[in-house]
């Protein structure tokens, strides 16, 4: 069911630090940053030759990641995405076997565009998990 794994994405407590150090540091190809208000964070996508590197950082008062830095001060891994080729499909297919879906069940407009949904990271070995509907490759 899962495809390829599109992105880790990593909470960070100062943006402009992260960026050059994937940069600068790494010789990464890294995006400009987005603001994405119906998830209440900034991202910039570091592209990678196998997959992306989602940088996230707290975007108004009420961000998921303030809580999530409070919690880890010096930032870290929040979430893995995996592609799905039917995220209403694979929503059903989860859930019938247990998962817990994250929000109401319906997928939200994500930072590439596409289809999301978010799934409890207790019913995944701790680990938060993102769906992403991608287009099929022509």
């Amino acid at each position: 069911m899962i495809g390829r794994l599109n992105h880790i994405a990593i909470a960070v407590p100062d943006l402009d630090r992260a960026i050059a150090q994937y940069r600068d540091t790494l010789g990464a190809k890294v995006n400009p940053p987005q603001d994405e208000p119906d998830h209440g964070v900034t991202v910039v996508f570091i592209d990678l030759p196998n997959t992306k590197i989602e940088l996230l950082y707290p975007l108004g008062d009420n961000s998921p990641i303030a809580g999530f830095l409070e919690r880890n001060p010096a930032g870290g891994i929040h979430h893995m995405c995996y592609e799905v080729d039917d995220i209403l499909a694979a929503r059903d297919r989860l859930t019938a076997a247990g998962a817990r879906v994250l929000g109401d069940g319906t997928p939200k407009t994500g930072a590439h565009g596409n289809p999301v949904l978010f799934l409890h990271p207790k019913d995944f070995n701790g680990c938060l998990i993102e769906l992403e509907q991608v287009p099929a490759a022509s």
